[in-house]
């Protein structure tokens, strides 16, 4: 999909580095904007790659190949989006324009798209049908659009290159209604000059509340970021405020995986490499359960479908999910009695929050059982709005003589799911042994899972 070049790929994995001590206070000062908060409460996304390479069996197109051969018999996106939702997908990204420069789109900029397609008689728009099908069953929708144009003649022009894909922004910005994520994908580009500020400034006219995404090393002020590979986890700790080359903001991370390993494009007989229940809840725990966005690959195959199997799969991960995290699962919405502030992270509901006390860079937040409850994992939210400023955390357990730590980390961000051995005890506490002005707690939960599927 996108596989950047090496030269980016250190500063997009520097996003697990913990800030030093001096630069801590200056990161927790740094606030997110009103957009990213809402885009990361979104959690789990899906993207949509379909195009000539669906046809051509490949991963990657040269640009050569023939826009006849893009001929689905019975596209269907509310399937697309159906499946998606199932999965517990809030929002779905289409791949207007894939590497290879065949548009799905009818750009007035190129006669290389759909327009020259047999599909629909040369009138059909594939972003507008998936547009549709995402609002219709209450996905968020956003746009891909490849930087790096293998057909296009103009791209070996960066200023006449330039003018086209600006062009092509300003068409997919105005036709598709609001766009929750725009991406720039970063491949091919290592040594081609962008005019990313023209961009930019083209999409903030027409969709002001897009967040941007990008690789670390293509341009400095992206909303979002990748984390560095597309296995779909994220390792270390995960901050939210990142410094490139002395330019310090505040931009999440978003994770990308297939699901099918390593194919991002249908290809036959292909149900072989698709990714299994337990291998997607663990994905989704690495991934949203620290603190980042997941966005996971489907594919609709030659007819415009999602295969049975994708669809089947999809809908068996999103009840694994709802069975392991969801609120009837959460052992700490039943507890003894607790003050206001307690309450307000344990009440399920994500606008309220726990705080410490004025002034408080140390405090504790207890659940009480009444009773011993076995579990072997938390779930923390951090609310965000006024900065990420736990530095410093543990997961303790009452013995019945004193407190056991049975987890702990330095971030908690977004969401951070703590996993530790089963523990059966009467009460637990997020332990915050250090922050950086006071911390919120959004959400505390506690789970204890069951096994998941081998298939």
């Amino acid at each position: 999909m996108k596989r950047f070049a090496r030269s980016l790929l250190g500063a997009a994995i520097a996003l697990t580095l913990l800030p030093t001590t001096s630069t801590a206070q200056a990161a927790a000062d740094i606030k997110p904007s009103a957009q990213q908060v809402h885009w990361q409460d979104l959690e789990f996304g899906v993207i949509v790659h379909f195009g000539t390479n669906t046809f051509l069996d490949r991963e990657w197109g040269d640009g050569t190949a023939d826009p006849r051969v893009f001929n689905p018999d019975h596209v269907d996106a509310a399937q697309w989006a159906r499946a998606s939702r199932a999965a517990g997908a809030r929002y779905m990204v289409m791949v207007a324009k894939h590497h290879d420069g065949f548009a799905l789109f009818p750009t007035a900029q190129s006669d290389y798209s759909v327009k020259s397609s047999p599909w629909m008689g040369g009138k059909g728009d594939m972003v507008k049908l998936a547009s549709d099908a995402a609002r219709a069953e209450g996905l968020e929708f956003g746009v891909y659009l490849s930087p790096w144009d293998r057909h296009e003649p103009r791209y070996r022009d960066p200023k006449a290159y330039d003018a086209y894909y600006q062009a092509q922004v300003e068409e997919l910005a105005q036709h598709y209604g609001p766009l929750v994520e725009w991406w720039l994908d970063g491949a091919g580009s290592a040594g081609h000059v962008y005019d990313f500020p023209r961009y930019i400034e083209t999409l903030r006219t027409y969709q002001a509340n897009a967040m941007v995404f990008a690789d670390m090393g293509l341009f400095e002020y992206g909303d979002i970021r990748w984390v560095g590979q597309e296995d779909g986890y994220i390792r270390g700790e995960n901050w939210n405020v990142i410094d490139r080359h002395g330019y310090e903001r505040w931009r999440p991370v978003e994770v990308d995986t297939p699901l099918h390993d390593l194919h991002w494009f249908w290809h036959p007989n292909d149900e072989g490499t698709l990714k299994s229940v337990a291998k997607l809840v663990d994905t989704w725990e690495n991934s949203v359960g620290r603190g980042g966005q997941l966005m996971l690959g489907i594919a609709p195959d030659r007819h415009g479908r999602l295969p049975d199997a994708d669809v089947a799969r999809l809908e068996a991960f999103g009840k694994a999910l709802r069975e392991r995290y969801g609120d009837a699962s959460n052992l700490a919405r039943h507890h003894a009695a607790a003050d206001e502030n307690t309450e307000a992270a344990l009440d399920g509901n994500k606008d309220t929050f726990w705080s410490t006390p004025a002034g408080a860079r140390h405090a504790t937040l207890e659940v009480d059982f009444g009773n011993p409850v076995t579990f072997d994992r938390t779930l923390a939210m951090e609310w965000l709005d006024d900065g990420q400023h736990v530095r410093k955390y543990a997961i303790e357990v009452f013995d019945g003589k004193a407190w056991r730590t049975v987890a702990s980390a330095e971030a908690i961000g977004h969401m951070k799911i703590d996993v530790f051995p089963k523990v059966t005890a009467q009460r637990v506490r997020l332990n915050i042994l250090s922050s950086v002005g006071g911390a919120s707690i959004r959400e505390f939960q506690v789970f204890n899972a069951s096994p998941l599927p081998s298939h």
